[in-house]
């Protein structure tokens, strides 16, 4: 008799096997769950970078188009055109900024015409610009308290109405470390090149 009740019921089940069945412990469901936060927290990071260089390259072609944009401008008005880059200091943070211009009998304004496409234009947080011009490797942006009142403050580029352009580049780095991020250089004739970390493309990099 027995043996045919050990047959009927089979073999002892384990204390392993009677915590599976009960589902999973404390400790495990706490494992998983930090898991899938550290998970999460990667994936939404690596996004949120994605997103901000997606961002601060189309700010670096756009000002590129823009510059295109104004020298064509510049020769079909016979008004010259500017670009003003700036550095600013607001709550013990730098900042930086550019906006474009015209020149008038008086001095130079903002562009009477396509002020949407000249609109000023504010880099991101921890973005620097850094601009070397032909006779000045390195050109001071920052303005002091009275220049920023005065009316008709000179661009450091002009795009002229005979189609030349003042030659120079645009370092853009990160602020804190000063990696280099994107060139933009142009000649004298305004041709504008985008240089991914100041290396040109590669076919590889076209692939991608």
């Amino acid at each position: 008799m027995r043996n045919r009740s050990l047959a009927l019921t089979g073999a002892p089940v384990s204390a392993s096997a009677s915590r599976r069945q009960h589902g999973f412990s404390l400790l495990e469901l706490l494992v998983a769950l930090v898991v899938i936060v550290l998970v999460t927290s990667l994936a939404s990071l690596t996004i949120n970078s994605g997103g901000q260089d997606i961002l601060l390259e189309t700010e670096v072609r756009n000002l590129a188009d823009v510059g295109s944009y104004a020298l064509d401008e510049a020769q079909m008005t016979g008004v010259d055109y500017g670009l003003l880059l700036e550095e600013e200091q607001a709550a013990g943070e730098t900042s930086y900024s550019y906006r474009w211009l015209e020149r008038h009998i008086d001095g130079w304004r903002g562009p009477v015409s396509g002020k949407d496409v000249f609109a000023r234009q504010q880099l991101p947080p921890g973005i620097a610009l850094e601009l070397e011009l032909e006779d000045a490797p390195v050109v001071e942006l920052s303005l002091d308290e009275k220049k920023k009142k005065e009316e008709g403050i000179a661009p450091q580029v002009v795009f002229y109405a005979s189609g030349e352009t003042t030659v120079g580049a645009i370092n853009v780095r990160q602020l804190d470390n000063g990696e280099l991020l994107w060139r933009l250089e142009w000649d004298l004739l305004g041709r504008f090149e985008v240089l991914r970390r100041g290396e040109p493309e590669t076919e590889e990099d076209e692939d991608e």
